[in-house]
């Protein structure tokens, strides 16, 4: 019986992983075909590559979505950083139940009204739309995200910490950027890397929010995507993926070795 249910859970998992990843296996490989059949493989060839580094709607496109990803990450993870450390640190004040609402609202409320609504207050006030409307949109959905993953660790935070530095004649904004901000650094940065996750994969927020020659990589992919799959997509995709993967691969080496070096100054400190 043990022995069924083993096969099972693997079938299970491999066909889980399978649904999951062969579709992505599958535009990378044909993301170096010859033929421009994105469907019939004709032999290994990097010109798609070649020709997308010369398509400059694409090299536009992906500039502006990159400017658009780091100036709201960045500002999101302040933003949120601060909203945690209110929600975390004040537990009572006035407005507290709808400043948490506000924060976590985004979480749960769908992409298309969120587009929306912010697509008729731009209207509304009279902002013409375009690269700062989208960054504006991206700090309001993505801040909420951070504010969460930041919550998590300040949650579990010695507080003694803080007033031990204090103790000593630490000031608060000294103690914040000496104590505190170095030990919740690590869920700061992967707020930040999931905010930035997040502005570079939107597609609705975007198309709400855009104007001329405000196109994110996203929006030029679907543009096309309407007219026909090409092997310059599967191209722009792959690169996308190796980008996140070399991220997360980067982000995970960094946590081991923190950890590392962790253990290393609680050894010695124990043989001390």
């Amino acid at each position: 019986m043990n022995t069924t249910w083993s096969r099972f859970n693997i079938a299970s998992l491999v066909f889980g992983f399978a649904f999951l990843y062969l579709p992505i296996v599958l535009l990378v490989v044909f993301s170096f075909n010859e033929s421009r059949l994105v469907t019939v493989w004709a032999g290994f060839s990097t010109k798609w590559y070649v020709s997308l580094f010369h398509n400059q709607s694409f090299i536009d496109a992906a500039w502006v979505t990159i400017r658009v990803g780091l100036v709201s990450a960045t500002v999101a993870t302040i933003l949120g950083t601060l909203g945690a450390l209110a929600m975390t640190r004040y537990t009572r004040f006035r407005g507290r139940l709808l400043f948490s609402a506000m924060i976590y609202a985004p979480l749960v409320m769908p992409e298309v009204i969120t587009g929306l609504s912010m697509l008729l207050l731009f209207v509304a006030i009279g902002f013409d739309r375009g690269l700062w409307t989208m960054i504006l949109a991206h700090i309001t959905f993505s801040m909420c995200f951070v504010a969460v993953v930041v919550q998590s660790r300040l949650v579990t935070f010695d507080r003694s910490l803080e007033e031990a530095a204090m103790d000593l004649g630490a000031t608060p904004v000294t103690t914040f950027f000496k104590v505190t901000l170095p030990v919740i650094l690590p869920a700061v940065v992967s707020g930040w890397m999931l905010a930035f996750t997040l502005s570079l994969d939107d597609l609705v927020i975007s198309s709400f929010t855009s104007g001329p020659g405000a196109t994110t990589l996203p929006m030029r992919i679907y543009s096309q995507v309407r007219l026909g799959v090409t092997p310059e997509i599967n191209a722009a995709c792959t690169i996308l993926i190796a980008i996140v993967a070399v991220g997360v691969i980067i982000a995970s080496i960094a946590n081991k070795r923190r950890e590392v070096q962790k253990a290393r100054d609680e050894q010695a400190a124990a043989r001390n």
